[in-house]
């Protein structure tokens, strides 16, 4: 199929063109000057006005939590109905024009989504997956986590991770908003067990993220060799300063505190009263790391409460709303969080890539709330939500 006329939205560019794909193979097959259509056998439709980018991909989400008021109320789900949970939430977000995701963990569950999606069982996005974040006894996550005490256990939480299929590891560095009797802004881990679970994933071959709110605890993460810090709410000049010299990514979540200061009156007492004290902490955060060039991916947190999966791409307005182009905040949700949680193949418009596409009544840059209904998604070239007009 042949998409003309369009405008290519891409690597933060626009520019007006045409895109092929092959619906058999799932892939892209010429794009812009490349696609020749004349004599062409290939279904060719004329778009003006219309705007073709790459399939959204949300570098952090939770499949296994649906935007509950806490935590608490999914802990009792059996691994089946835990399971149901997850295969419903990846099918929404997949819906809404997440093409991509890196699912964050709960038990062991996201793997075997993962690989329900990859053998075609059930509908969802390319799935990077986790299997428990590992956090401290009694630390942020631990109702679906792992729990460790000291660096041998951390290290043996890893190996135990990566045999269950994980495909990079999660950590707890600092206490959470969502979690009782935990401290966002104190680092929870000592060095050792840090600098271990770090080591332990690199050593396994897969790369390792962490849950950070406070500065001390991306500075002690960072400097054990994170790839990607989680939130990074109360970052200071010194902790972007580090991100900056080991080429650390910041995937900022800015719909996680959000949601829950729209829902202040259900939020529970806890989480409503940590959310007062990150909020506005957290967009100034954003705005240093981003003044600074500070390497960002979209994320969002789907699933935490009242952040519901199929929402995912108010992000983009979010990250453009504190500072980001609109065209840079699309490619923070695109091609940057692809190439950091590992999506060899999507976010971009490149021939020989999948075929995961948006198409969007209008300009995107000129309107991010595009991205929230677009007209058609596409995986593998096949619709897989809505439709392509004139077809």
């Amino acid at each position: 199929m042949i998409l003309r006329d369009v405008t290519l939205l891409d690597r933060g560019e626009t520019r007006t063109g045409a895109i092929a794909f092959d619906e058999e193979s799932g892939t892209i097959t010429a794009v812009g000057d490349d696609v020749v259509d004349a004599g062409s056998d290939e279904q060719m439709i004329s778009l003006p006005g219309y705007t073709v980018l790459p399939g959204l991909v949300d570098a952090h989400v939770h499949y296994s939590l649906s935007g509950e008021r806490s935590v608490e109320d999914v802990v009792d789900m059996s691994d089946a109905e835990l399971a149901l949970v997850e295969a419903r939430n990846a099918r929404r977000t997949l819906e809404s024009g997440i093409t991509g995701v890196r699912a964050m963990g709960a038990r062991d569950i996201d793997p075997q989504v993962r690989n329900a999606i990859d053998d075609g069982d059930i509908t969802g996005p390319r799935t990077v997956a986790n299997c428990r974040s590992i956090t401290i006894t009694g630390g942020h996550g631990h109702h679906l986590g792992r729990e460790i005490t000291g660096p041998a256990d951390a290290r043996r939480a890893v190996r135990e991770q990566v045999k269950q299929g994980a495909e990079f590891i999660k950590f707890m560095t600092t206490g959470g908003v969502t979690t009782p009797g935990t401290d966002p802004d104190q680092v929870a881990m000592t060095e050792a067990e840090i600098d271990a679970l770090v080591d332990e994933a690199h050593r396994r071959g897969v790369h390792a993220a962490t849950h950070v709110h406070g500065a001390d605890g991306a500075k002690a993460a960072i400097e054990a060799g994170v790839d990607t810090v989680e939130h990074g709410t109360f970052l200071d000049d010194e902790a972007v300063e580090m991100f900056l010299e080991h080429d650390v990514t910041l995937v900022p979540t800015l719909s996680a505190p959000y949601h829950i200061v729209r829902n202040i009156e259900t939020a529970t007492e806890e989480s409503a009263r940590k959310t007062r004290h990150v909020y506005e902490r957290h967009i100034e955060s954003f705005g240093k790391a981003l003044e600074a060039g500070v390497r960002i991916a979209g994320g969002t947190d789907a699933g935490t409460p009242f952040n519901y999966h199929g929402a995912n791409a108010t992000e983009v307005e979010f990250m453009a709303k504190y500072g980001m182009d609109p065209a840079e905040a699309v490619r923070a949700m695109t091609e940057t969080a692809a190439e950091t949680v590992g999506l060899d193949g999507s976010g971009t418009l490149e021939a020989g890539t999948h075929a995961d596409l948006l198409v969007a009544d209008g300009d995107v840059t000129e309107d991010l709330t595009l991205l929230n209904n677009p007209a058609a998604v596409l995986k593998d070239g096949e619709v897989v939500s809505g439709s392509i007009p004139g077809q």
